[in-house]
């Protein structure tokens, strides 16, 4: 599948902020968390750490990156709702990944997610990440269980 990355504008931010999810997936729309919608709207936009993904004229999600100590980039991730479990997750994650390694050139990338999400750490595992902790996070009005993952670049 082909992915343009742009610079993620405003009305990418609109339209981000407006998609739902469904079920368990829920958890990840933005208005469930006061706090990560409010970053998300005021940050993202023309940041160059937040990136707009699409597929010819579509955009189907988007990629953060931040640069920590020791070379290593955080990635935080989003896609469409209409493509989550349709077996888009592999080849998607592998685009921000070539990304990261572009814009950063880091030693190491490291995501958090939360626990119950078994496919997309299925799909974090198939692209090379492990688990490396857990940890509870304050979200979206209340305490979740999270793994952190990471993976090794050569």
């Amino acid at each position: 599948m082909n992915y343009i990355f742009k610079q993620m504008s405003d009305q990418d931010v609109a339209r981000v902020i407006s998609w739902e999810y469904t079920g368990d997936y829920s958890f990840y729309n933005m208005d469930e968390d006061p706090e990560d919608l409010y970053e998300f709207r005021e940050e993202a936009a023309n940041n160059p750490h937040y990136w707009s993904v699409y597929r010819q004229d579509q955009l189907i999600g988007f990629f953060s990156y931040v640069l920590k100590s020791d070379n290593q980039v955080e990635i935080g991730l989003g896609m469409s709702p209409g493509l989550v479990g349709n077996g888009h997750g592999y080849e998607y994650l592998k685009a921000g990944i070539e990304k990261a390694i572009e814009l950063y050139r880091p030693s190491s990338l490291v995501m958090s997610v939360a626990d119950f999400n078994e496919r997309a750490i299925k799909v974090y595992q198939r692209a090379g990440f492990q688990k490396i902790d857990s940890f509870e996070q304050h979200t979206n009005g209340g305490v979740y269980p999270f793994i952190k993952m990471q993976k090794e670049l050569d």
